[in-house]
């Protein structure tokens, strides 16, 4: 279904509340060299303060859905709020008198926060656009894609910015971010309040057997999604020349992946939601098969497979949170996406660490393919109403 004419205002006004407040979630990236030289903070210190914010979003995921917070109270009301708390421990970074534990606790804190912002933002998206829905989050996917590829971007171009110009910009954009969704967005026609606080909600809406199989393709999907988007780098510094401008090409193997929200959005009304998201799982896991052989082959080859595995890898998550919402009970759906949020990040730790080992090897990358084989398994013969 199509978007309705009288909403795009309003898909715009939420897709750059998202873009602005998701810039959190990579701010560090953007300024570790700068954190590491001013605070003499250890070599590793990225891969910390990375895993920080992501350990920090699945507590504050978890604990908004076992309190049900966006489903018994105003989700733009959250979202704002979660968006001036999160500017707010941002630009705590900027404080000189800052330690290693100090910015860890920081970047937890901005992560906790981020579970505010993100699964909050798609509920206020699933209640206006009951129609169109999976076009719409393919927009908004699209932004944060954007935003992932964006450090990249910035180490690319060889900005010369302020790293206290950055995280100072980066608090300001959120801020304005969560104004445009109180002020100007608020909850949508659609929205249906939970009326008492319910933990149970946590366990029930898996036994919706459509929410099952939604969820558990989102879980295989997020097996491979940012662990292929963490080692992009490493394959690339792997596989091409020490020349080679890896952290351009980084920004555009992830960045074509908004692209593909859009397109597989629009794709989506044709040929159904379900599909493109078998589709592209489909394809991305025989990417992750191929691994081993196109990672050896010619530089420009290399390339190209790696812009295809970008394209496939990110397409069906705008599909697969189209699903989780529209079969999780509406008075629900808030805390449904949420925890699907949870432990879908949740799993991303063990893919990432379990390539951490395995990536030297030839076969390391063809690891990934399980999370597209259960994800194909999962929806295989459920039909979505």
């Amino acid at each position: 279904m199509s978007i309705p004419q009288n909403l795009y205002r309003t898909l715009a006004l939420i897709v750059i509340a998202q873009f602005c407040c998701t810039s959190l979630w990579f701010a560090g990236n953007a300024i570790v060299l700068d954190l590491v030289e001013t605070f003499d903070l250890p070599s590793d210190a990225l891969g910390y303060l990375t895993s920080s914010v992501q350990l920090g979003f699945i507590v504050g995921t978890l604990l908004f859905a076992l309190l049900s917070l966006s489903d018994r109270y105003s989700p733009a009301k959250l979202f704002l709020v979660s968006a001036l708390l999160g500017a707010g421990t941002n630009l705590l970074i900027i404080i000189p008198d800052n330690t290693f534990a100090s910015l860890l606790g920081i970047r937890f804190a901005t992560g906790f926060f981020l579970a505010g912002i993100y699964p909050v933002g798609m509920k206020i998206a699933s209640d206006y656009f009951t129609k169109g829905l999976g076009l719409a989050l393919g927009y908004l996917v699209g932004a944060l894609v954007l935003g992932t590829a964006f450090p990249h971007l910035l180490s690319g171009l060889g900005w010369s910015l302020d790293w206290q110009a950055v995280i100072a910009g980066t608090s300001l954009l959120a801020a304005i971010g969560g104004l445009l969704i109180g002020l100007w967005v608020g909850d949508g026609p659609d929205r249906v309040p939970g009326e008492t606080l319910d933990p149970s909600a946590f366990f029930h809406v898996f036994r919706n057997p459509e929410f099952k199989a939604a969820a558990i393709g989102y879980f295989g999907h997020m097996w491979e999604l940012y662990a292929f988007w963490a080692f992009v780098p490493v394959m690339l510094s792997q596989s091409l020349d020490p020349g080679s401008d890896i952290s351009l090409l980084t920004f555009g193997i992830i960045a074509i992946g908004a692209v593909s929200c859009v397109l597989g959005g629009i794709m989506s009304k044709k040929l159904g939601v379900k599909q493109v998201a078998q589709s592209s799982l489909v394809i991305s896991g025989i990417c992750c098969l191929l691994s081993p052989i196109m990672l050896q082959s010619s530089p420009n080859l290399i390339v190209f497979f790696l812009l295809v595995w970008g394209f496939f890898v990110i397409a069906d998550s705008p599909m697969f949170s189209t699903l989780v919402a529209s079969s999780a009970p509406a008075a629900k759906k808030g805390s449904a996406l949420t925890i699907v949020n949870s432990i879908g990040f949740a799993i991303t730790i063990i893919s990432i660490q379990l390539l951490n080992l395995l990536s030297s090897y030839s076969f390391g990358y063809a690891i990934l393919a399980i999370g597209p084989i259960i994800g194909i398994w999962a929806i295989r013969r459920v039909k979505f109403s």
